[in-house]
């Protein structure tokens, strides 16, 4: 039962990273309200399934995860290369994710970062509209919106989680025993 709590959090978490995207986006700036309520839906989606098996190697290793993320982020936080918010976000996600999709969302992140600076150092190849116009003037201002990049690999990890989970949970049978 813990099983379909800790995907339930998983779920609400994922609005919660759309809006802090569009957020970053329109605003550049990352509520602490915001990465505090990640915050505790990612614990306590680890909480569950450690509380469950308990085993806290997962639980472990994401917050390992997250202070070593956050020790290295500090610094280029220092040097006003990014943000306070996407710091504390950075740090955040492991314990949302999960240690072992880090890989999978560290691929991702890689690649929606790269094309998050593809779109603002390149607007010219935008169609002709108000987004267009928004994103020259993020690039004339010299800002990338890196809270977008996390949201959306930090979406996509859990929305493979997510089914991973329910394709496991169905062929062992997990579900029908719940039933």
């Amino acid at each position: 039962m813990l099983l379909i709590e800790s995907l339930l959090l998983k779920v609400l978490a994922i609005p919660l990273l759309a809006w802090i995207a569009w957020f970053d986006f329109t605003t550049q700036k990352i509520a602490n309200r915001d990465v505090l309520l990640l915050l505790c839906l990612g614990a306590g989606s680890l909480l569950l399934p450690s509380l469950q098996s308990g085993s806290w190697w997962d639980m472990g290793l994401s917050a390992m995860a997250g202070l070593l993320l956050f020790v290295a982020l500090f610094p280029f936080w220092a040097l006003r290369k990014v943000g306070a918010g996407d710091v504390k976000l950075m740090a955040v996600v492991p314990l949302l994710i999960g240690g072992n999709d880090l890989i999978m969302f560290s691929v991702l992140l890689l690649l929606f970062a790269v094309a998050t600076a593809a779109v603002v150092k390149l607007p010219f190849m935008l169609p002709q509209s108000a987004f267009r116009l928004y994103v020259q003037y993020l690039d004339h201002k010299g800002v990338v919106p890196f809270g977008v990049p996390i949201s959306m690999a930090a979406i996509c990890t859990i929305a493979f989680e997510i089914y991973k989970t329910l394709v496991i949970a169905t062929s062992s049978g997990i579900l029908d025993r719940l039933n």
